[in-house]
């Protein structure tokens, strides 16, 4: 087998593979029905979609011989903006009050600090 087939054939492999996750991102859009849920199936499972559809772009480049480093940038940037906008997104629901509050912490004064109970001080000799 030449590169070129095996090139081709792991284009084909990067398509399908990419194609099923963003399926799935798509039904977990239109299956879910709260927006707190709702915003994992795009940001988690499209961001694995997309990106194995650029990763096919860019074995399809190397199989035609030209070097193509705009979907690395593009790959690149989706991996950061993608969880800062999931974020956002809950951050919103959280404070508009449309989901479903948190319980509230445990009564107890080192959860979630760097207080520590007397008497658990760690020694500094």
């Amino acid at each position: 087998m030449t590169t070129e087939i095996i090139g081709t054939y792991a284009t084909a492999l990067f398509l399908l593979i990419g194609s099923t996750f963003v399926i799935i991102g798509v039904i977990g859009l239109l299956k879910f029905n709260t927006p707190m849920t709702r915003v994992h199936a795009p940001t988690k499972v499209g961001t694995v979609g997309i990106g194995m559809l650029l990763l096919a772009s860019i074995a399809h480049s190397f199989v035609l011989g030209d070097v193509s480093i705009h979907e690395t940038l593009i790959m690149a940037f989706l991996f950061v903006t993608a969880p800062i906008s999931a974020n956002f997104i809950a951050k919103v629901n959280i404070h508009s009050g449309s989901c479903v509050k948190t319980p509230p912490p445990p009564v107890d004064k080192t959860w979630s600090t760097l207080n520590t109970p007397e008497g658990e001080e760690g020694s500094d000799a």
